[in-house]
């Protein structure tokens, strides 16, 4: 055995020890057993072509809405755009180029649709991935379409409170940070509510409540922390050049958020899976296998079951089932 194994071998007893250590290391490695980065790479694809539609149709729905007051109409879509940092800025200065019109009306709803459908089958599938759900008891596609619908008025209600609650912040005043400081922190209630029903409108229905639960929390925050670091950013670091990265700037800066946030989620709901399952702890070097090995490996081979008369069989060998789980 060489020094580098040695090495990668004593961290590795290390970790399977350490039950922290264990635990994260466990939720690393399953979000990589499960693919899950190019799962989050086809969430945020799709809530790309999502996004500008539905801008589209905001400020199209605030044209005849707000008509007649132009500055009420342009605190609305500041507070709807501050949702999304990086790429708000760079909207907001070029959304004057979108006419309010019929026409603009329709295409902002049949894009909507599209890309939203788009957003919530790739999210469904995600999450039915990360728990290892079996094809054949995985939502039909009616099932799909009406828990995509869901989700889509869901999140409009969330952006809708967080807008309202971005107001009465801009109302309270310059000097009020109590008061701005009690509105971050309903927003990221409200962050945390969403994150909890996106979970359970998402994930297959035989999965408990109680166990989306924690990882809804933490996506919730960290969807909070994103918001806020990435309005620092370009607040503080790129406030200078945001103009010379122009439309490249809107593109990357909204992929790479969107991206963010996907695998954020996805990390979310893989600690959820090895937290009820006890999928730790995982072997950085095989074999042996451990225990939450062997129960991945074969949780990702069952969930390929298409057909109830269809059976999958997973066996290991006795040279890697020499470590047992306590």
């Amino acid at each position: 055995m060489s020094w580098p194994e040695r090495l990668v071998r004593r961290i590795d007893a290390f970790q399977q020890r350490n039950r922290p250590f264990g635990f994260c290391f466990g939720v690393i490695k399953k979000f990589g057993d499960d693919r899950a980065g190019m799962l989050a790479a086809l969430i945020a694809y799709y809530g790309f072509l999502a996004l500008f539609p539905l801008l589209l149709l905001l400020v199209t729905v605030l044209g005849f809405a707000l008509h007649d007051n132009p500055s009420l109409q342009q605190r609305v879509l500041n507070s709807a755009l501050s949702d999304f940092p990086i790429v708000g800025d760079q909207i907001r200065t070029n959304i004057h180029t979108l006419r309010a019109s019929p026409l603009a009306t329709v295409v902002g709803v049949l894009g909507l649709v599209w890309g939203s459908l788009g957003v919530t089958q790739a999210a469904q599938f995600a999450m039915a991935q990360v728990w290892n759900v079996e094809g054949k008891d995985r939502p039909s596609f009616v099932t799909r379409l009406v828990r995509g619908l869901s989700f889509m008025g869901a999140l409009g209600i969330g952006i809708a409170i967080t807008t309202v609650l971005t107001q009465v912040g801009a109302f309270s005043g310059n000097h009020a940070l109590w008061f701005k400081a009690l509105s971050v922190a309903a927003g990221t209630g409200v962050n945390v509510g969403l994150a909890v029903i996106a979970f359970r409108i998402l994930t297959p229905r035989q999965i408990h409540m109680h166990d989306l639960v924690p990882g809804a929390v933490i996506a919730g925050i960290g969807w909070t922390v994103l918001q806020f670091g990435g309005t620092y950013l370009v607040g503080h670091q790129l406030r200078h050049t945001s103009q010379i990265y122009g439309l490249f700037a809107v593109v990357l800066g909204l992929v790479s958020w969107l991206y963010l946030n996907a695998q954020l989620t996805l990390y979310a709901a893989e600690m959820n899976v090895v937290r009820a399952r006890r999928l730790w702890p995982r072997t950085i070097v095989q074999p042996p296998l451990t225990g939450a090995d062997r129960d991945v490996l074969r949780g990702i081979a069952l969930q390929e079951t298409r057909r109830p008369e269809q059976h999958i069989d997973v066996d290991f060998d006795n040279s890697a089932l020499t470590e047992q789980r306590d």
